[in-house]
């Protein structure tokens, strides 16, 4: 039995191939953080990150986003900054920077929220400013 074709020269009983579906480029912040969404470190969006002693033997041994973070604390910057400059979401900054934190890779930079509960280091700060000159 002949196979009738249609104007563009196919068989009309040729199943049309469907387009290759590809998948995306960017994980899903899920998989980044293997499920996690609390950070082990109190980290505000202000919170400067560094890097004490860079080892690039680390560096290698990380995954890709965490590498990044890495690399990019070798100059202090905030949890802010890190986000927003990988195009990453906040949270899963933390998260990844919380999990360096834990290992020593980084080190997380005391905020003025960390003296909120330590009178003391208050009452000391508040000495020190009325000694100060006017």
């Amino acid at each position: 039995m002949p196979v009738s074709s249609d104007s563009s020269g196919e068989a009309a009983d040729d199943v049309p191939e469907r387009p290759i579906r590809r998948r995306s480029r960017r994980i899903r912040p899920y998989a980044l953080t293997g499920g996690r969404t609390a950070a082990r470190h109190q980290l505000l969006v202000e919170t400067l990150i560094s890097v004490p002693r860079y080892d690039p033997s680390l560096s290698d041994a990380l995954m890709p986003e965490s590498r990044q973070l890495y690399e990019r604390a070798r100059v202090r910057m905030s949890i802010a900054e890190l986000s927003v400059g990988l195009d990453l979401p906040l949270g899963v900054v933390r998260v990844l920077i919380s999990d360096l934190a834990s290992q020593g890779a980084v080190f997380v930079h005391p905020t003025a929220h960390a003296y909120h509960h330590d009178s003391t280091m208050l009452e000391r700060i508040l000495d020190g400013l009325k000694r100060l000159p006017v």
